[in-house]
């Protein structure tokens, strides 16, 4: 094997990517390591062309918890099962990444693979993953437009770090995760803790400066090991079949410049569509059944027709589809506390996108745990995206969350991190699902609306509001200098060489982005002005969902649990679980209360029922209560106890609290001479007895009863 190494140092730390060792019957392949994280990426594409109207690529993402070192947790599932949601999103960002720089003609099947061979904490393997994506696309015949690269940015004080360890990405005001081309953006991911827009954007062109030295190795390795890239085969017509598409073209021409009126103003999505058909049907009416083909040339003559006019329209007139100015946001409609029961719920609507949100607050003992390649720990705010058939006018089946779904919920979660309270101050476990009922466009950034007005109305004490808004372009001509900015997009402007530039935040700053393209990049001055247009939509948003709600409610829904936190030493939390759990499981089972207990002491009781909640702090409390020299209880006799050789009694055992008991010897008894102790105190008596003297190494408590008479 003809091994090939290229080496840089990028960062603080060096970057290998090596070829020809491992995958050889991929079309391209290599290992990328990155710090101590290591991937294997594999491109490979199928050799026969699929009959579809899609571009058929897939990006998978594998994660393997050897590559951290670990075995499942699992007592009966050792093996990885499906890919986790952080493989997923993972997944998601390097296809995000690599989807535009395809010619989408291709038909073929590609697939890019991702295996994470070493899991180095301090370098992300999404970034490593990325590279190697383009690495191996670059060195095979696959027609592919890199060079690409990406890199995490996180910015902290006005300060930017590039490729940042677990820590820094806790302590920042914003990550991003940039990939691009020479100097342009072609993904972003990002979120903030409600970052200023100047500082996002310089992160942005940051992270541009620093893939500049992994884009000129990425053409070295094209221009030493790039295989010679294969061509698409060229539409050839006979001469038949161009007479017929070219009469069918004119009749389609004829056909939009009669009817054009009426396909475009005021309406809804469904209104918008059934003219469309109307039309459609209209034009296929022209040809006899038999002509197939010449349908087929109309149909797609028309949709171009469509898209040219669209364009124009906003460039000659500046109006959408719908009549819209192009930063004119549609209608919007929100509504709170609509469901009965529930903790909190908020309904967002956008034109006919409408998206409903429902808060559930839970104990802390109902967290997620993550178990994964790169984490182990608890996640005590999640959110759920559902899109079901229905929310687009189709039946369909109902299938677990795709891809989409998972993305979109994991983006409108992130949006809402930032302005949550901590775990101190509102201990509860929070779900959020979101419901899409109605789509046309930017439903992601509905279910962001969505879910604050549902914190809001469930009482959580989130910091601020946060809207989201989906922003998107228009060009003109072949280039890309003569474009326009548009504001909320909806489904029929998300069109060849359009983007979905997704920004959510609060009235302060930013706090989720997400950009996805269909063209080769878009410039900084692109994404300065976005930002501003985001911003200035999302203020009108905020404005006036605060007409509804403007701030959390001051109370809690009366169906949602009430948690108060006792805080014990971390000595006592054996003696509060009992052995094998008895002591409190037993508290739970009296009161049917929920009871969490912390490493540090801290112990969480979840009740609905205050009466429940106030018996259950009363045992707990009894139960931790460090027993001090010179305290006085009111006790029950549970034991005399007799001298092992001579079966004298000596003492009785007094129980002070449900468990903790000490003994008072027969001298401590009464004042006179006592011969023997069941002649004054007897099992089940209840008696007044003073702590005396106590020895925590033996766990001995000293009580007497003398020195209260």
């Amino acid at each position: 094997m003809d091994i090939k190494t290229y080496n840089i140092t990028w960062g603080d730390r060096p970057l290998t990517i090596e070829f020809n060792r491992f995958a050889a019957q991929a079309n391209g392949a290599c290992t990328v390591r990155y710090g101590d994280t290591v991937v294997l990426v594999t491109a490979v594409m199928s050799d026969n062309k699929r009959d579809v109207s899609y571009f058929p690529l897939m990006v998978e993402y594998r994660e393997s918890l050897s590559a951290a070192g670990k075995i499942s947790g699992s007592r009966f599932i050792k093996r990885e099962g499906r890919p986790s949601e952080e493989s997923v999103l993972s997944g998601r960002i390097i296809d995000r990444s690599i989807r535009p720089l395809f010619n989408d003609a291709f038909r073929n099947d590609i697939q890019v693979m991702v295996t994470v061979l070493a899991y180095d904490p301090a370098s992300d393997p999404d970034v490593a993953g990325l590279i190697g994506a383009a690495a191996s696309l670059m060195v095979s015949n696959i027609q592919w437009h890199g060079p690409l690269a990406g890199c995490v940015v996180a910015a902290k004080d006005g300060q930017f770090i590039l490729n940042p360890n677990q820590e820094a990405l806790n302590n920042s005001d914003l990550n991003v995760f940039v990939a691009g081309r020479d100097m342009s953006v072609v993904m972003l991911e990002a979120d903030g803790r409600q970052a200023d827009e100047a500082i996002t954007q310089s992160a942005i062109a940051f992270g541009l400066e620093q893939i500049q030295p992994v884009i000129k190795l990425l053409q070295q390795i094209q221009t030493e090991l790039g295989k010679p890239k294969i061509t698409l085969p060229e539409v050839v017509f006979t001469p038949e079949q161009t007479t017929q598409k070219t009469e069918a073209e004119k009749i389609a021409q004829e056909h939009f410049t009669n009817i054009v009126a009426t396909l475009f103003g005021q309406g809804n999505k469904r209104e918008r569509h059934q003219r469309m058909d109307k039309a459609l049907a209209e034009l296929k009416a022209k040809f006899s059944p038999e002509e197939t083909e010449k349908i087929g040339y109309a149909t797609k003559a028309f949709d171009h027709l469509f898209a040219t006019e669209m364009i124009r329209r906003i460039f000659a007139e500046g109006k959408r589809v719908d009549d819209r100015g192009l930063d004119e946001i549609r209608p919007i409609s929100v509504g709170v506390g609509l469901l009965p029961r529930v903790h909190g719920s908020g309904v967002f609507q956008r034109g006919d996108t409408q998206v409903l949100s429902i808060t559930t607050l839970s104990s802390p003992g109902n967290e997620q745990l993550l178990d994964t390649m790169r984490r182990n720990e608890k996640h005590r705010y999640f959110h759920h995206y559902n899109f079901p058939p229905f929310s687009v006018g189709e039946a369909g089946p109902m299938r677990g969350p795709g891809r989409r779904e998972i993305g979109h919920g994991a983006l409108a979660e992130k949006a809402l991190l930032a302005v949550l309270p901590s775990k101190e101050s509102f201990p509860y476990t929070m779900r959020v699902i979101s419901e899409v009922l109605s789509s046309n466009g930017s439903s992601s950034q509905g279910s962001i609306c969505g879910s604050s007005l549902a914190l809001m109305d469930a009482g959580v004490p989130i910091t601020a509001a946060v809207a989201g808004i989906a922003i998107g372009v228009a060009f003109q001509g072949e280039g890309k200098d003569n474009y326009k900015i548009i504001t909320d997009i909806q489904d029929v402007e998300d069109y060849d060489r359009s983007m979905d530039f997704k920004v959510a935040g609060t009235e302060q700053g930013i706090t989720a982005i997400q950009l996805d393209i269909k063209f080769d990049g878009l410039s900084m001055k692109m994404v300065e002005e976005v930002l501003v247009r985001a911003k200035a939509a999302r203020l009108q948003l905020l404005e006036q969902m605060k007409q509804i709600i403007a701030e959390p409610r001051k109370e809690l829904s009366p169906y949602a649990p009430r948690i108060e936190t006792i805080k014990i030493q971390k000595d006592q939390i054996g003696e509060l679980i009992g052995p094998g759990g008895k002591v409190i499981n037993g508290i739970i089972e009296k009161t049917g209360v929920q009871i969490d207990i912390e490493e540090d002491g801290t112990v969480f009781i979840t009740a609905v029922d205050q009466a429940a909640m106030e018996q259950a702090k009363l045992l707990v409390t009894a139960i931790t209560k460090r027993i001090e020299v010179g305290e006085i209880y009111l006790g029950t006799v549970v034991k005399i106890v007799a001298d092992r050789n001579s079966g004298k009694e000596i003492g009785a055992i007094v129980q002070l609290t449900p468990n903790q008991d000490g003994m008072v010897h027969i001298s401590q008894i009464d004042n006179t001479r006592v011969e023997k102790v069941s002649d004054i105190l007897k099992e089940g008596d209840k008696v007044r007895v003073k702590v005396v003297e106590i020895n925590r190494e033996k766990g001995r408590i000293s009580l007497s009863r003398k020195a209260l008479l």
